[in-house]
């Protein structure tokens, strides 16, 4: 439709303060904490008065991040990190997506929603409830699960799950694929929900049967999906679920289960030492920002797309 000239443009207004209402929520509570960045480039350790400290507290420099790198558990801390997340950006990553082919295939509408409501049900349930569970099934004494071993004589003997550091990898892997199936698998669904169905019909009319209407049809619909889900997954290769983590440690298994984020915690908050703690969460985040970018870039070189 042609605007004449001399005439404005109509305003959405009630449209234009939503959407500044979601501008106004990102600079308060996503660009003005911000500014706290300069807390890992001081001594304020230790601070009773924080907003006191910022202005009179010593300038360091880099000492922060320095004293972080040459921290003796450096290199455990970022082991245990690197190392489950990559796991489980391996193994837990492909599950929802798989998942949601295989929804996809059923044809018994009643089966489907059964099914989704079931997937769906651990999301909601917090990680105190869900690892509290999880724990009392591993329990050596009376759990489920070495019950069940013992009974088919893999195990003569309970084990002790969550007190051994070489099951905690496992166990975090597994207990994160039950709880967020369902919810992972959401925007997989929808996005095959989208998918022009004159596609699938002129694939039947070539003889493709369900397998390969899967290959050759769903699949490159849907990975433009599966392409940003992956660059945000790979960008959060150093982020832990804080809560899962958490819950699940115990001192004995603290030499598998000890990431960043708890050691964050601990440090920071039990510690007080923040300007430590802060220069670790800025390192965090400047290898997250580079991870994103090369995932975006070698996406655009070799797919074509990517989330820029």
């Amino acid at each position: 439709m042609e605007v004449r000239k001399g005439h404005r443009k109509r305003i959405n207004y009630s449209v234009f303060i939503m959407a500044m209402l979601g501008v106004i929520f990102l600079v308060v509570f996503c660009y003005m904490p911000m500014l706290g960045i300069i807390i890992g480039f001081k001594d304020m350790d230790y601070a009773m008065n924080i907003s006191r400290a910022l202005g009179t507290s010593k300038f360091v420099g880099f000492q922060n991040f320095k004293a972080f790198l040459n921290d003796p558990d450096f290199k455990a801390i970022m082991t245990n990190t690197i190392g489950l997340n990559v796991l489980q950006l391996i193994i837990s990553f492909p599950v929802p997506i798989i998942f949601a082919l295989l929804l996809n295939e059923l044809s018994f509408e009643r089966l489907k929603k059964i099914v989704q409501s079931v997937t769906y049900f651990p999301y909601f349930i917090s990680w105190v409830v869900f690892g509290g569970i999880l724990i009392g099934l591993l329990s050596p004494e009376g759990g489920a699960v070495n019950q069940v071993l013992r009974s088919l004589h893999i195990i003569a003997e309970p084990i002790a799950f969550t007190s051994k550091p070489e099951y905690f990898w496992g166990i975090v892997i597994v207990s994160a694929i039950i709880k967020g199936l369902g919810w992972g698998a959401v925007i997989y669904i929808a996005a095959i929900a989208g998918i022009d169905p004159s596609l699938y019909d002129a694939a039947r009319i070539d003889g493709a049967g369900r397998f390969q209407k899967t290959v050759y049809v769903t699949i490159p619909c849907i990975t433009g999906t599966i392409v940003v889900m992956l660059l945000l997954a790979v960008s959060g290769l150093l982020s832990s679920n804080f809560d899962q983590i958490f819950v699940l440690q115990n001192p004995l298994n603290i030499s598998k289960s000890e990431v960043l984020d708890t050691y964050i915690y601990k440090i920071g908050v039990a510690q007080r030492r923040y300007s430590f703690t802060t220069a670790v969460g800025l390192f965090k985040s400047i290898i997250s920002l580079i991870l994103i970018s090369l995932g975006n870039f070698i996406s655009n070189k070799l797919l074509g797309r990517g989330l820029y």
